[in-house]
């Protein structure tokens, strides 16, 4: 617990405008991506495909939209940023290891890249001071 209040001090003290809006442009790209799986779940079958046999791949089907959906919203608004970030990094480390096992993509294994080091980055900075957690922290 000290761990956290000593990463969220730092994060505090060293909250910049830049940061908030790569959090808000991730929370936003999760939200789409997630939207994008909804409205068009073929894409997600077809990503599916080289993992079809395993038992897990239709809870996975119904994991990776809601849990992009809710982590994005979350993520953008700065709401438990560590607890979205922590159910986003399954389905990023999935993403980069479909592409090793699937047809490989470099574009999609990229962009799965990247977004991988930006949530571990904000598992670590957290929401920021320009967040609804650090605007109910400070209500208290």
């Amino acid at each position: 617990m000290s761990t956290i209040k000593s990463l969220n001090k730092w994060a505090n003290a060293h909250s910049y405008y830049p940061l908030d809006i790569l959090r808000i442009a991730l929370g936003v790209f999760l939200f789409l991506k997630g939207i994008n799986f909804l409205s068009n779940s073929q894409i997600l079958v077809d990503l599916l495909k080289p993992v079809q046999n395993l038992a897990g791949a239709i809870i996975v089907i119904h994991y990776v939209a809601p849990a992009h959906l809710i982590g994005g919203i979350l993520i953008a608004f700065g709401l438990l940023t560590r607890w979205s970030v922590i159910g986003q990094l399954p389905l990023l480390i999935g993403a980069i290891a479909i592409n090793f096992v699937g047809e490989m993509s470099i574009s999609n294994l990229i962009i799965a890249g990247v977004i991988l080091l930006l949530c571990v980055f904000f598992l670590f900075y957290g929401s920021g001071k320009h967040s609804v957690d650090y605007y109910l922290k400070m209500q208290q």
